[in-house]
């Protein structure tokens, strides 16, 4: 190889290979201070543009879990409230099988009727707390139900639907201006009441299973985002035991490379020894 001060080639090898070095312990570093293999589109275009789109989509499922909860809470109010509502209607049957007593004196049949009275309105009371953020299954404000978002692509619905537990209603037939007064009202009262009570259960047991299925559904929810979550990790998260130890072998080549960089560009200063006098 020719001596020259104007051309320095193992110099400019030994730079080329320091900048590569340079380079590479500054990916490694990201890789750490990040946590990711893939940060941006310029590391793997194609890997990050998949890791975007499930991103994406965890996000969509993160809106889908949060109606699926407010779906579970509005269920559970309507639920607790038709459950009293039915405790209800059973201590009502009691006073109305007590009023067809022909014995009773008028003092007792109209204790027996102001009992009956109270807790007849006590059902209406529940009917209208049965609320949550405003939801109301039981007062037919949302005859059509509710409807809430079952997937990330915002095709498919879970559904809670209306049961107006409203005296005088389709279910509970006893009218909330119902008496027992007479032993004859008393008769006709417990025949709808019992009828009420029947319908009661199965309105219960209606909206009991789709509440099983809200829950079972929002379960399955959480599952999948966290699915979703480890193949996003899968794809871009950086191995940080490997590259731990590859950041230390570069920091070691980093140094080499420095000094033989040092070595080469002493090069130039044999030639000033040919031009020494002797």
């Amino acid at each position: 190889m020719s001596l020259t001060i104007n051309t320095n080639r193992s110099a400019m090898a030994a730079l080329q290979n320091l900048n590569a070095t340079s380079e590479n312990l500054g990916t490694a570093q990201n890789r750490i201070s990040t946590g990711l293999r893939i940060s941006t589109s310029k590391d793997n275009s194609s890997i990050w543009a998949i890791a975007q789109s499930q991103r994406a989509d965890i996000g969509g499922l993160a809106s889908v879990k949060m109606g699926l909860d407010r779906a579970q809470s509005i269920g559970d109010i309507a639920l607790t409230a038709g459950q009293t509502i039915s405790e209800l209607l059973v201590q009502m049957k009691e006073k109305v099988v007590a009023a067809q007593d022909s014995s009773l004196t008028v003092v007792s049949r109209s204790a027996l009727d102001a009992d009956f009275k109270a807790l007849l309105a006590q059902i209406a009371q529940v009917v209208r707390n049965a609320s949550f953020d405003g939801a109301d299954l039981l007062d037919n404000s949302l005859p059509g139900g509710l409807q809430f978002l079952a997937d990330a692509a915002a095709s498919t619905t879970v559904t809670l639907s209306n049961q107006d537990l409203r005296p005088g209603q389709g279910i509970i037939t006893l009218a909330a201006t119902a008496s027992i007064t007479t032993a004859t009202l008393a008769a006709g009262a417990l025949s709808l009441l019992q009828a009420s009570i029947g319908n009661v259960s199965l309105a219960l047991a209606e909206m009991g299973a789709q509440l099983k299925q809200i829950e079972n559904h929002n379960k399955f929810v959480g599952k999948l985002t966290d699915a979703v979550e480890a193949g996003i990790g899968n794809l871009v998260d950086a191995d940080l035991a490997k590259e731990s130890a590859r950041l230390q072998a570069l920091q070691v080549q980093q140094q080499l490379g420095a000094q033989a960089l040092s070595i080469a560009n002493q090069s130039p200063n044999i030639i000033l020894s040919l031009f020494r006098n002797g």
